[in-house]
């Protein structure tokens, strides 16, 4: 048994006074050694700091007193069967009772006469007096001063628990080891911590779990947070550094050029179109990998700015990879490309899980085997190829890879890139990057989680576009909102109708339902795509024709529906997020989002962008049955947002960054630290970070001179994967 000091990867069952039935409990939590007890940082804390006299409580105040146990009596009321124990508990000022239940062990704990501080919410009895129901208890010695207290008379920490382990008992065990702990190596430079006034790590370790005063607490968190900031930024700005020691094609495009490109476009680019070409030219000008995210709202027309990088490259003779997140999309790249660019005849080429086409300008079109595009692909007989991540993963041999344009997926790091060298013939050269997302991104989140990207933004939306209404509609205007839809398909139009779920949940989720409510309580009535196709197709909309999509049809059909929607086959298309991202249906002109309240706004500005695109009025109606503050808040905020990162802001202030990264960008499990995206919110503390980091790498960038901080470094990076 360890008695002496107390390292952090000591293990707890080596912990004097933790026995293995506790270390069983606690590793329900993944707690193990003393580092994991110590990180299980508090999620609130109670101010028990203030004693107080009997006499001077309040109703409805929590509060600490401390007194003399007068009486102490166990009692059952066989009604419900419970046990309570109840005291009276006096000191100069006066007396108060304070009841438990169900804890019959306090009547061997708390004898008569004994000194107690108990700490909990105050509220009126039956008789007109006051009580203490179910409060926190700490038996005291006279010679026990306030340093000792660990559960009243001080603000006093509460951690997330589980089943058999108690705030009060991760406090009885995290005390003795905090005494008995050996001094911490702070990885931390002293000159960051002066600078950036954070914490002592040994001071912050003590405050985070036994504050004197709630700032206390309030620092001590910002320590830990700002440190995991730290590591998010290293670990960016180090990608960064290692990128620009890799060799990249270098194009040296003639401006002349470039402009008689855009001559020929049917349309003209807006100014921060051209600005983000711009900013895409000259990175592939440069001798090192690009690394840039191409942001913009739905239909600023982002595909045509990439495009357009891929086409000064072909004109070097090079080749490029176009990847999107699903087939639909894939597809429809490729014809955006063929609309705009029907002279080009260096060969384009789509590759997907169901075809594999070829084009060569002047309608030379043909569908060919995936082995035959593959071989041309390899013969550098393709300048550009659109498909689905296939691209990477299948048997796909580039001659001269130099660009890879990814949409909608917001990592794609060196490994990854790696990946794509095995697949060209000059594997000294590493391919540009340049991913694109119709996701705004608050500017923190694009700083702590993006840092290694370059950043490029069009923030306009091509002229003549007219601005979506969009209207809450709830459950009494549903019949007005369908004669309203009925109306826009009789002239010709067509609509969108998006739902929650693909159909009705099976017996094993009921059972879920019905035994975790809390948990799934947001998916209760949702609207289903196959119960919804089935009530617009025969009770609403019989005369129409309604067409379905979902996650769960396969390739063909889901490609068969869009085909049949984007040629005006079908008025109605009852789908699931499927259509969230890139369809472009220039005659549908009326989204409806059925149980609105049950995405996110990042979500919801996602699918009402899939109309607007046509020369025709847009309407976006959110369906909602929920009538909470929350719902209301939420769903305002999209109607009266002026744009994209408005609402992306908005989002983030609501929700917080981990709903917003799994939600809004599918990236859930990245194992960022909890404090670090809570701490995102805080732009300052996003700032100080970054310039922490980046003054460390200007003077040692292989971190040389912290070996301490360069280990932790890499501790970080294995628990938090951001490629």
């Amino acid at each position: 048994m360890v008695t002496s000091q107390i390292s952090l990867q000591t293990p707890l069952n080596e912990v004097k006074g933790i026995g293995p039935k506790f270390c069983e409990k606690l590793q329900k939590l993944k707690i193990e050694k003393v580092k994991d007890l110590l990180w299980h940082f508090p999620f609130r804390y109670e101010d028990f700091s203030n004693i107080v006299a009997i006499k001077d409580l309040k109703v409805n105040e929590r509060a600490t007193i401390q007194g003399i146990i007068q009486s102490i009596k166990l009692r059952r009321t066989w009604k419900k069967k419970m046990f309570i124990v109840e005291a009276l508990v006096s000191d100069k000022s006066g007396s108060i009772r304070a009841i438990w239940f169900n804890q019959k062990f306090l009547i061997t704990m708390l004898k008569k006469n004994s000194l107690v501080n108990l700490a909990g919410k105050v509220s009126q009895s039956s008789d007109g007096g006051l009580m203490m129901s179910h409060p926190v208890h700490e038996i005291l010695t006279y010679k026990k001063d306030a340093e000792d207290l660990r559960h009243t008379g001080r603000v006093v920490p509460i951690y997330p628990e589980t089943k058999g382990i108690t705030s009060k008992g991760i406090r009885f065990l995290i005390k003795p080891i905090i005494d008995q702990l050996e001094k911490l190596e702070d990885f931390l430079p002293s000159e960051i911590l002066k600078k950036h006034r954070i914490l002592e790590i040994n001071e912050a370790v003590k405050l985070v779990h036994f504050p004197e005063k709630i700032e206390d607490a309030i620092a001590a968190k910002q320590r830990f947070a700002f440190e995991d900031l730290f590591f998010l930024n290293l670990v960016n700005l180090r990608q960064k550094i290692k990128l620009l020691k890799e060799k990249a094609f270098s194009s040296e495009f003639e401006l002349d050029s470039v402009k008689k490109m855009l001559e020929n476009l049917p349309f003209e680019l807006t100014h921060s179109q051209k600005k983000s070409l711009w900013e895409i030219l000259q990175d592939i000008k440069k001798p090192h990998p690009m690394n840039r995210l191409l942001q913009g709202d739905v239909g600023s027309g982002k595909t045509i700015v990439a495009i357009l990088g891929a086409m000064v490259l072909a004109n070097d003779g090079k080749q490029s990879a176009f990847m999107a997140p699903t087939e639909i999309l894939a597809r429809q790249h490729y014809e955006t490309f063929k609309k705009f660019f029907k002279n080009f005849d260096r060969g384009v080429g789509l590759i997907t899980g169901s075809m594999a086409k070829v084009f060569y300008g002047d309608g030379l079109e043909s569908d060919l085997k995936k082995g035959d595009l593959v071989k041309k692909a390899g013969n550098n007989e393709i300048k550009i190829i659109f498909g689905t991540h296939a691209l990477i993963q299948k048997n796909i041999k580039f001659s001269d890879l130099a660009l890879v344009i990814i949409d909608e997926q917001h990592r794609f790091g060196v490994r990854q890139r790696a990946e794509l060298l095995k697949k060209t013939g000059k594997e000294i050269l590493m391919p540009h990057l340049l991913s694109m997302s119709a996701t705004p991104i608050p500017r923190t989140l694009t700083l702590t989680m993006f840092g290694d990207l370059d950043l490029s933004i069009i923030d306009e939306l091509p002229k003549n576009r007219k601005e979506i209404i969009t209207k809450i509609v709830d459950s009494k205007n549903r019949d007005n909102a369908y004669a309203f839809i009925r109306g826009q398909v009789k002239k010709g139009r067509q609509a969108f109708v998006i739902c929650p779920r693909i159909e009705p949940a099976n017996e094993d989720e009921e059972f879920i339902l019905e035994n975790k409510r809390s948990w799934f309580n947001m998916w209760d009535n949702a609207k289903m795509v196959k119960e919804e196709y089935e009530n617009l197709s025969q009770k609403i909309f019989p005369d129409f024709r309604i067409g379905m999509l979902h996650g769960k049809m396969k390739p063909k059909e889901k490609n068969e529906a869009m085909k049949k929607f984007k040629n005006r086959e079908i008025d109605i298309l009852v789908s699931t997020s499927v259509v969230e991202v890139g369809v472009d249906i220039s005659n549908a002109n009326v989204m409806i989002i059925e149980d609105a309240d049950k995405f996110g706004l990042a979500q919801l500005y996602q699918f009402r962008g899939r109309v607007g695109r046509g020369e025709h009025q847009s309407f976006c109606l959110l369906f909602t049955q929920s009538f909470s503050k929350t719902t209301n808040l939420r769903l305002k905020s999209l109607v009266e947002a002026k744009s994209g990162f408005e609402l992306a802001e908005k989002d983030l202030e609501i929700r917080g960054p981990g709903e917003f990264l799994g939600d809004s960008l599918g990236w859930a499990q990245t194992g960022a630290p909890d404090l670090a995206m809570k701490a995102i919110r805080n732009p300052e503390l996003v700032k100080s970070s970054r310039e922490a980091a980046e003054s460390v790498l200007k003077i040692d960038p292989e971190l040389k001179n912290y070996p301490a901080l360069k280990s932790r470094l890499e501790n970080f990076q294995q628990d938090v994967h951001l490629e």
